[in-house]
């Protein structure tokens, strides 16, 4: 047998060489039984000089019980290729089968009981529960909608939604019946959506008589309704008396009981019901700092599946370094797009390592993370699906403050393309599909995202005009849609911060984000987002606008198609004195919408941004407008200041622009496909090919 080659398989055994992919007739050898089995079978083979500088380690199809994380370090570098045997699925599963059921009545229903000693003995806790493939819901109340917030002590909804934006509390009062004194009060959650967040806040007490709930968390934001001039929304999670619907289920510590109500024709000997035990798959940790990196291992073909989450402890040293207080308590999030979470595969210090065709399913934090101090590492070809979190998260040292430091602990040069991340935010809503904070010269393309509740893909971290490690980075070819569905506010299908020279967003397809109250855009040019170039992308049928920024300087928007956003094609707040972008050779089409649109008086008229080769046109045959809109956005589109194309024209915009039906075949239903004599082509734009966004199917990896 080859040197270079072991295997591993669920009829193996760890004492054996794993040079033979089945078990020998006499039983003296064959593969190895598990993962750990077959790096530490390589160790020995390094110390005892047998090591042939490479290896393939092919996994047999089957279920690989997984009770930690297995873990990788500088000496287990590579060259190693950990692959599915060829034909065959390996499954690495973090979770345990109950099947140890009682059914019983309770309360006029059918209900499954499952007793668990290592719960009552307080070994094992799970927060997730999966039954037949599908994640099943924790109680909740009320069954649909939420409640709403009462009065918060100490706080007060006057002003804008940045007034008292981190004077975060962990008490609030509620209305009468909404709140009581539950069996396990310690164990039930109270889940906050408001701003771009989700506060998890545990309960720790209540005081009937003043109907005020203490958790033993503080919310991250003050406990408004972002711009809603109302206290936010809440529901409560995990209550034993609220179990009512089929599908609901609550694990009682105290007792060491799960209670699960059945589904409609599910019966006991034919459910797989598996609750995780593990929170983490794969660690490949090196030591950045020290020069000893994880290097040059591969994970191709792999299947994980069912992973814990948990709320993190303290605080947020980065973000929130100097406001008064919020460095005293354990908060219940982190200030945008979870990003203190942590992934079921963590890599740091890890170095042109990769994650091929591989997938995670029912997991409960970020899917792969890529931390301090990893580089040219490839992820591609993944699927991430059914996520309490999100599904790529990257992130090193910053330029300066407390995120900052050395080179060794700084991340970017990876290849993240043809993923499908989807049916993400299960648990934390404000999670991304990929988020890319303090990482440059990123490769990020032919990634499909959907069905998240916040941004898709989010890149750079910082909020001002300084110095920023995120640049360089590539974003194209990606297919996002079906984001926000109402719950959150201030999202987009692409997000960006800060100044970014050299990062290019183009040839993406974005469209159906959905905001709660305000800001469902396509793409998404945030504060101080600076040097960015945005073309060749199709965003059409957002909430919000198609294109929006939040002040930035010198930005390029060209050679795009913008349709139909809800509340306007392109949009800009905060005026200053510079050039905050250019728009030349886009396509604006609108139904009835304005087209450019300026927050506060006379907006437009400053001369904030440049705009013109464009073309514009409103299928409904309207007159083309631009407006100014309130100050107040709880007013967003009350009362516009509307200018047609001649008053703009006279501000000197969009001089060279024209007024024409670019000709799509079918631009309500997504084809902007357009014919060769389209007035757009004679007029210098670019027809913009669709046929390779998203995943390819053959890609070299």
């Amino acid at each position: 047998m080859s040197n270079h080659l072991m295997y591993v398989s669920p009829a193996g055994n760890d004492k054996w060489s794993g040079r033979y992919d089945h078990p020998l007739p006499d039983g003296t050898d064959g593969p190895v039984a598990t993962l750990s089995g077959a790096r530490d079978n390589i160790r020995r083979m390094k110390r005892d000089g047998t090591w042939a500088g490479a290896m393939e380690v092919l996994i047999r199809g089957g279920v690989y019980r997984l009770a930690e994380p297995v873990e990788f370090g500088a000496e287990d570098s590579g060259p190693v290729r950990y692959a599915a045997y060829p034909g065959e699925t390996p499954v690495f599963d973090g979770g345990v089968r109950i099947d140890n059921w009682t059914e019983r009545q309770l309360n006029s229903r059918t209900v499954w009981i499952a007793d668990l000693p290592e719960v009552r003995n307080g070994k094992w806790y799970f927060r997730q529960l999966f039954v037949n493939g599908r994640r099943m819901p924790r109680s909740r109340y009320p069954k649909q909608g939420y409640f709403t917030i009462e009065d918060v002590p100490g706080f007060s909804l006057e002003g804008t939604k940045e007034n008292g934006l981190f004077a975060g509390s962990d008490q609030f009062h509620y209305a009468d019946g909404n709140i009581r004194p539950w069996r396990n009060l310690q164990d039930v959650d109270l889940i906050v959506h408001h701003y771009w967040v989700e506060e998890r806040m545990p309960i720790e007490r209540v005081d009937e008589v003043s109907r005020l709930v203490v958790s033993s968390r503080r919310s991250v934001f003050g406990m408004r309704d972002d711009e809603a001039r109302t206290f936010a929304h809440y529901y409560v999670e995990n209550v034993w008396e609220e179990m009512s619907e089929p599908g609901e289920w609550y694990l009682d510590r105290s007792e060491g009981k799960l209670y699960y109500l059945p589904l409609p024709g599910q019966k006991l000997d034919q459910t797989e019901a598996v609750a995780p035990r593990i929170e983490c798959f794969l660690r490949l940790h090196g030591d950045p700092a020290a020069g000893l990196p994880v290097e040059d291992l591969i994970f191709c073909g792999l299947h994980f599946r069912h992973s814990d989450w948990h709320l993190p402890p303290g605080g947020d040293p980065e973000n929130i370094a100097g406001i008064p207080g919020m460095d005293k308590q354990d908060l219940a999030s982190s200030p945008q797009a979870a990003y203190w979470l942590p992934g079921a595969i963590s890599l740091y210090g890890a170095r042109q390592c990769a994650f091929l065709n591989c997938k995670l399913t029912h997991i409960g934090f970020y899917g792969i993370d890529l931390r301090h101090g990893c580089k040219e590492i490839r992820l591609v070809g993944n699927e991430i699906r059914d996520i309490g979190a999100g599904g790529i998260k990257i992130s090193g040292a910053s330029a300066y403050g407390p995120a900052s430091g050395p080179e060794s602990m700084r991340t970017g040069q990876h290849l993240i393309t043809d993923n499908h991340i989807h049916q993400g935010g299960k648990v934390f809503a404000s999670a991304c599909g990929i988020v890319v904070r303090h990482a440059y010269a990123n490769l990020i393309a032919h990634n499909h995202i959907h069905d998240l509740y916040y941004t898709g893909i989010s890149c750079g971290w910082e909020w001002t005009y300084r110095d920023n490690v995120t640049k360089d980075n590539i974003i194209e070819k990606n297919h996002i849609h079906d984001l926000g569905f109402g719950l959150t506010n201030d999202l987009g299908g692409i997000y960006l911060l800060g100044v970014q020279p050299g990062t290019v967003v183009r040839g993406n397809l974005i469209h159906h984000v959905t905001k709660k109250n305000y800001g469902g855009w396509g793409i998404y040019t945030d504060e101080a987002s600076s040097h960015i170039l945005v073309e060749n992308n199709i965003v059409h049928h957002t909430h919000s606008q198609c294109f929006h920024q939040h002040y930035g300087r010198e930005n390029i928007v060209r050679n795009n198609i913008f349709a139909f956003g809800q509340e306007g094609l392109a949009s800009l707040t905060r005026i200053e004195q510079h050039n905050a972008m250019t728009y030349e050779k886009n396509i604006f089409l609108t139904d009835g919408s304005p087209v450019y649109l300026g927050k506060g008086e006379n907006a437009l008229q400053r001369r904030a941004f440049r705009s013109d080769g464009n073309l514009f046109w409103d299928i409904g045959g309207k007159p083309i407008v631009h407006a100014n809109f309130s100050k107040d956005e709880a007013a967003r589109m009350i009362g516009l200041e509307s200018f047609d194309m001649d008053q703009f024209r006279a501000m000197r915009y969009d001089l060279h622009s024209a007024v024409a039906n670019p000709g799509f075949r079918d631009p309500l239903n997504g084809d902007f496909t357009m014919s060769e004599d389209s007035p757009a082509i004679a007029h210098g734009f670019q027809p913009i090919e669709l046929s390779d966004v998203g995943p390819r199917t053959s890609v070299a990896i």
